[in-house]
């Protein structure tokens, strides 16, 4: 079962924070680098986004529908649901940072990895990714203002400004300028990936360290921490399970049925984590927790599924059942013959 490195990294950000939190005039300037840094990448985000290839991916329309269903129709209903585990199981913070997971969008990288992995339908896997991703950067807020309401730390119309200011035009900024810069993004994403990273480590210190100063990790015992993590277990195995029966109730193909899986199933910590820093401001801490859980557990499980998949037998080629007269004159014909 692999560890992502990556994680690692983000648990001892937390420590970090823990031991060392940014206070004073440190906070007011992690604040302000953690701001520029959501800014640029989204930034980024837009100028990898190739709009060709979007628009070509929309051919395969119903596909991406159904992985937009899944990522922010099912997924929070099923959060909604989850309701009524507070306060028996979860406490409200806890809860309320379940409920903004679900509303995240899905995953492009580790969907991409897990269908190429099972032989999936891999072009589509990028679209259908992408295509959550550019959604949820509009979807995922105006979901949070009607779902979480003031429970979202003081979430208002000025959350759905600031989202706009920080995320939307960045991302629209990287788009136009795709034509100049599209070319240099792409022969040095090695390097901006480790900004992408870097700039997640600097949110999630920023994040954890409000909270250390207000003191919220009071709130939170090893108890509702395991409750957490039994609930996002279920959670994920019937995402899992819909997203794979539903895909064949549906009439896609194993190729087709895989790419839904794995694009359905997941949510974005890339996209998570900036979003939740804009939205929970000094409350940011415990509303990301689920999400860095969530997504540590589906890159486990999804591992071990991808790698099954990617032991089936080869599908063989369907050939067409001939009609009932011709196998009528074909056994007569071998017959007189």
């Amino acid at each position: 079962m692999p560890v992502d490195p990556y994680i690692l990294l983000l648990l001892g950000t937390v420590g970090l924070a823990a031991l060392l939190p940014a206070r004073g005039t440190a906070a007011d300037v992690a604040s302000g680098a953690s701001t520029a840094a959501i800014a640029f990448l989204f930034f980024l985000y837009g100028a990898r986004l190739s709009t060709r290839e979007a628009l070509e991916g929309l051919k395969h329309w119903r596909l991406h529908v159904t992985v937009l269903a899944c990522t922010f129709v099912v997924f929070p209903l099923l959060g909604l649901a989850a309701r009524g585990l507070v306060p028996a199981l979860l406490t409200q913070p806890l809860y309320t940072g379940l409920l903004f997971l679900t509303l995240v969008p899905s995953t492009i990288q580790s969907s991409i990895a897990f269908t190429s992995i099972a032989r999936g339908n891999v072009p589509a896997a990028i679209c259908a990714g992408s295509f959550s991703s550019l959604a949820g950067i509009v979807v995922t807020p105006l979901l949070a203002a009607a779902l979480l309401g003031h429970s979202g730390g003081g979430f208002s119309a000025d959350s759905l400004v600031r989202i706009v200011l920080q995320l939307l035009v960045p991302f629209l900024a990287g788009q136009v300028l795709r034509r100049w810069i599209g070319g240099f993004v792409m022969r040095h994403k090695r390097v901006l990936g480790l900004v992408d990273r870097g700039s997640i480590l600097l949110v999630v210190y920023t994040a954890f360290s409000e909270g250390m100063v207000q003191g919220i990790w009071h709130q939170v015992s090893a108890v509702r921490l395991a409750g957490l993590l039994v609930v996002e277990a279920v959670l994920l195995a019937v995402m899992l399970a819909l997203t794979w029966y539903g895909g064949k109730a549906l009439g896609f193909g194993r190729e087709d049925r895989i790419a839904i899986q794995f694009a359905g199933s997941k949510k974005s910590l890339a996209s998570g984590l900036p979003m939740a820093s804009v939205l929970f401001g000094a409350h940011a801490s415990l509303a990301v927790l689920p999400l860095m859980l969530f997504h540590q557990m589906q890159l486990m499980v999804c591992a071990v599924i991808a790698k099954r998949r990617a032991r089936d037998p080869e599908q063989p080629a369907v050939t067409p059942e001939p009609a009932a007269g011709i196998r009528t004159a074909v056994g007569t014909a071998t017959r007189s013959g």
